[in-house]
């Protein structure tokens, strides 16, 4: 039997005959590759979509670049709130300076709170604590033994930049030690647990009359630096006396940049992402991989540590630590100072500080003028109190019109997008 009368045959060469020749390509132009049995099928109507194709003149950017900074007017509005910032202190007077000091102490407090309960979402009442275990424990470091009030204080008598830093860790230490409990607790439950510490710090600083000199206070010794003494002895910087209050402004602005540009790469990298995580599904944040129990202790840990540095600066500003102002009022500022701002972002602690901590000061300067508010001590509403009925509104406000916080006003080039 031939090949030809072999069943199948036939339609093996009607296949061989009708298969598509290769056309050859024009003079000039080089034959275009054979589509590959695995290529996708051209769609209907045998055309194919047109790729937008770059010319050579113009440039190709990355994704997510808007050209050089020079370019961009948000590094214009920081360049020039940068130096705005670097100029005041030649020309505001000493109340202000105080006020803005206030204000960035409030600020590093703020971005340690906001790391706690606005990105991994751990309520926390006790922020007032670890403040006072900074301010506190630099008066205890780097104080003598000296006679205050009629009380014999104690004091390791340490220069004063080494006793900030061990105020700082020793507040850390402090959160370390509550780390195991904020760990395994979560909203009401850590807020209730943490409230308890506000009670146990106003026993222990009213009581605890050798380190903290009870009701009325220590003094706070003078931060010194390679030499430098931020304290009230007059330097002269072009024509312009600088004593504590402008010396401190620049070592304030310094420790809250810092402090800001660390707390946003926490934020932006893979540790911010899994604080997120266990904000929005503790649950499922524990099924992808994130160790839940060890998260929550460290930003515990890292929080107490923003806190620590937020009371030595303060006490650095007062020049004097009392144990009334660590109480629980301070803690309920400092949250509502991150619900305004805007919460788990470092913009927002910034600007929820500055408001809350800037407006007793404002009303109080301005008291004279300003209707149903009258000065301290003349009855009436004094300024605090009516700062206090305004943020107080204002938290409310945010909350029902604006859940995002004051920082949304202002869309990001992100949002924009």
């Amino acid at each position: 039997m031939s090949d030809t009368d072999r069943p199948g045959s036939a339609q093996r060469a009607e296949r061989v005959d009708t298969a598509k020749p290769s056309v050859p390509a024009p003079s000039g132009e080089s034959a275009a590759p054979a589509r590959s049995a695995d290529a996708a099928p051209a769609p209907p109507g045998g055309t194919e979509p047109a790729k937008a194709e770059k010319t050579a003149s113009e440039p190709v950017r990355p994704a997510g670049r808007q050209g050089p900074p020079w370019r961009r007017p948000r590094a214009y509005l920081w360049c020039a709130l940068s130096l705005l910032l670097l100029a005041l202190p030649f020309y505001l007077d000493r109340f202000w300076l105080q006020a803005g000091l206030f204000a960035m102490a409030a600020a590093i407090g703020a971005i340690g709170i906001n790391l706690l309960t606005g990105a991994t979402g751990q309520l926390s009442m006790g922020h007032a604590f670890f403040l006072a275990i900074g301010a506190y424990g630099y008066c205890v470091l780097a104080g003598g033994n000296d006679v205050e009030s009629g009380h014999e204080l104690v004091g390791l008598g340490l220069p004063t930049w080494l006793a900030a830093v061990l105020a700082v860790l020793l507040a850390g230490l402090a959160g370390g030690v509550f780390s195991p409990i904020a760990g395994r607790l979560r909203g009401a439950y850590l807020g209730i647990a943490t409230l308890a510490l506000i009670f146990v710090g106003q026993h222990v600083l009213f009581n605890a009359r050798d380190l903290t000199g009870g009701f009325n206070g220590r003094s706070v010794p003078p931060l010194s630096l390679f030499g430098f003494e931020f304290d009230d002895s007059e330097l002269l910087v072009a024509a312009v006396p600088f004593q504590s209050m402008e010396k401190l402004w620049y070592a304030a602005l310094v420790a809250l940049l810092v402090c800001g540009l660390f707390a946003r790469g926490v934020l932006r990298g893979r540790p911010g992402r899994a604080m997120n995580a266990l904000r929005d599904h503790r649950i499922a944040a524990g099924v992808m991989g994130v160790p839940v129990a060890r998260y929550r202790a460290a930003v515990f840990v890292l929080s107490s540590m923003y806190a620590g540095l937020a009371g030595v600066l303060l006490a650095l500003i007062f020049q004097r630590t009392v144990p009334e102002y660590f109480g629980m009022i301070l803690s309920l500022e400092y949250l509502a100072m991150i619900v305004i701002g805007g919460l788990g972002s470092v913009a927002g602690a910034v600007v929820g500080a500055v408001f809350v901590s800037l407006l007793p000061q404002v009303l109080t300067r301005w008291s004279d003028a300003l209707p149903l508010v009258s000065a301290p001590g003349t009855g009436g509403v004094s300024p605090g109190e009516a700062s206090r009925y305004l943020y107080g509104a204002a938290v409310v406000a945010v909350v029902l019109f604006l859940p995002g916080g004051l920082t949304r006003l202002v869309p990001s080039p992100r949002e924009k997008k």
